[in-house]
């Protein structure tokens, strides 16, 4: 149930498209195919095929939905990944819909999981936090 995945790790060597520096902030949906590293502040729901790493003085107001999600900063709004690492900095204080999960010691979560692998909805598991 709780693994890592080699996805994960693949995110942090991709090559990165899109940043949005610290002290920038973006107002409105954010969608793309690849990666996008956010440092800076995105009020809006974030729509990446590709990845989202956010820094650890990034923020997300608003729901993320992606491939692949390394978390360093705060994220307030849902989060829907097939995989999702949330580091020690990290802060999700939302849903999380994923078929795999890291959570490092440190990390803040508040919300509710629901995982499940794909192509197998009896595997369904849900924890309320």
């Amino acid at each position: 149930m709780f693994k890592k995945n080699n996805q994960i790790k693949d995110l942090n060597q991709q090559e990165i498209s899109t940043l949005i520096g610290l002290g920038f902030t973006i107002t409105g949906e954010l969608k793309g195919k690849a990666v996008v590293r956010i440092d800076g502040t995105v009020i809006g729901n974030v729509n990446v095929e590709g990845g989202v790493v956010l820094g650890e003085k990034g923020m997300i107001k608003g729901d993320i939905q992606t491939g692949s999600a390394i978390i360093y900063g705060t994220v307030n709004g849902n989060v829907k990944a097939q995989n999702l690492e949330i580091k020690k900095t990290g802060r999700v204080n939302g849903d999380i819909k994923t078929e795999a999960i890291e959570i490092e010691l440190g990390a803040q979560y508040n919300g509710k999981l629901e995982m499940h692998q794909s192509g197998k909805t009896e595997d369904k598991v849900a924890v309320k936090v």
